[in-house]
């Protein structure tokens, strides 16, 4: 029985784990724009991260099918707007105002789902949601009004739109099709769609090689190997929505491995990350009373 119930939580717990990786890797971006433009550094991140994964299923690769490359190229160009656009917005945007508006793919992953497939989630969802996005707003020490967008703001929401896309297009393919090779498409397709828009991001000419940025690469490679192959292995058994909670907790660690390089919260900012861990709980959490409210209903 415990073997059972720990078999069926362990896509949450890998979900929670990777979670931490992805919040880690933050700071390293930070510093990686010290030595490379944004997206020649995301390109080399997810060659990679596509190299890495690909040694791992290359056995696997001569079977690919028309399902795994159309899952893969439609999941990876996700990948390239969202980490691109966000990765382009650091530059002119601070860290707060980013994951700001980073964080509203948490609110937006159940309302595209409710506009484009008509799925309504469960309603602790919506509560979790809520949670988790006001957590968020307090943990970045915004508030609804004091929010305008220039530029780079307007590219970090067009990349919170892009993740919201690439949980839920995860969620719609993973179980039809085989994860190690739909992620090696996705990463390599992203890896080229973000060297095929170094033109459109005004960046003309390749950066110097310096080892810092070769290590930075490496690392975050296998970081986002990990966490991309973790992503669709997990997602065949949790839902986009419950998932977006749980990729909510991000900036929570964000902000532990800032306060690490010698950054300080703010009273309001730790009650934020609170909220946002209340937000991934009551999303795990479904009530007896309703549960027995939508059996009568369905009787």
């Amino acid at each position: 029985m415990l073997n059972t119930q720990l078999g069926s939580k362990a896509p949450v717990i890998a979900l929670i784990l990777i979670t931490f990786i992805w919040g880690g890797t933050f700071l390293a971006v930070k510093y990686a724009l010290n030595y490379s433009s944004p997206m020649f550094f995301v390109g080399c991140r997810f060659a990679c991260a596509a190299t890495i994964i690909g040694l791992f299923s290359y056995q696997h690769l001569k079977h690919i099918t028309r399902q795994d490359l159309w899952a893969g190229a439609l999941i990876g160009c996700m990948v390239t707007i969202g980490y691109g656009t966000q990765t382009v917005g650091l530059q002119t945007v601070s860290s707060s105002e980013s994951a700001f508006l980073t964080a509203l793919y948490v609110p937006l992953v159940p309302v595209l789902l409710w506009l484009i497939f008509r799925k309504v989630p469960h309603f602790m969802i919506w509560i979790g949601a809520l949670c988790a996005f006001m957590g968020l707003v307090l943990l970045t020490g915004n508030s609804l009004n004091s929010i305008s967008l220039n530029f780079g703001q307007t590219l970090t929401l067009l990349g919170a739109i892009a993740i919201a896309m690439e949980i839920i297009l995860i969620g719609y393919f993973v179980p039809t099709v085989d994860i190690g090779r739909v992620t090696v498409i996705q990463l390599a397709v992203a890896s080229v769609l973000a060297f095929a828009a170094m033109p459109l991001a005004g960046e003309h000419r390749i950066p110097d090689f310096s080892w810092p940025l070769l290590s930075i690469a490496l690392g975050l490679g296998l970081a986002s190997a990990v966490i991309q192959y973790v992503m669709n292995w997990a997602q065949r058994s949790v839902s986009p929505s419950q998932a977006a909670i749980i990729y909510a907790g991000e900036p929570v660690w964000a902000a532990l491995f800032g306060r690490l390089a010698g950054e300080r919260l703010a009273p309001l900012a730790l009650l934020g990350g609170l909220l946002v861990v209340f937000g991934i709980m009551i999303s795990e959490w479904k009530p007896k009373l309703l549960k027995s409210k939508k059996n009568v209903e369905q009787l």
